[in-house]
């Protein structure tokens, strides 16, 4: 169990930590939706856009770096159809714009910032994840 617990505690205080320090040295909010969108949006190798393109560059990078240095198993290829798979990949697309924004957005640094808004679509982010898996779970045994 604290095999399990210490590294979620050290990928949230660091997540927490880079959080802080975007928005000291950039201004800017980490959300990862808005900063993707606006890298696919309004590609540019302006020096003050570039660092979208680092900053989900180091996203990709730090997830392999962790399988490798720890020795953490890769997660398993979903046993959905390809068309059920992308089809949700659009709806968390569309729930994050109609969201204004993400759980890393709202989650960690609308919720950090006190936002009341952030506590809303947070709260809501979550009961919608949790109306999923409780409808997924019914079907999957009326099914």
């Amino acid at each position: 169990m604290t095999a399990m617990i210490i590294p979620a505690l050290a990928g949230g205080l660091l997540i927490g930590i880079c959080a802080v320090l975007m928005m000291a040295w950039l201004g800017r909010i980490a959300g990862i939706s808005g900063i993707l969108w606006q890298a696919v949006s309004q590609p540019s190798l302006l020096p003050g856009a570039i660092w979208r393109i680092f900053f989900l560059a180091g996203l990709l990078l730090g997830a392999w770096l962790v399988h490798q240095l720890m020795g953490q198993a890769l997660p398993a290829v979903p046993e959905s159809d390809t068309w059920v798979i992308i089809l949700a990949g659009l709806l968390v697309g569309f729930g994050a714009r109609l969201g204004a924004g993400c759980t890393s957005g709202h989650g960690v640094c609308g919720i950090g910032r006190l936002s009341k808004r952030s506590l809303v679509a947070t709260v809501v982010f979550v009961l919608a994840a949790m109306l999923t898996v409780f409808i997924i779970s019914v079907m999957g045994h009326v099914l």
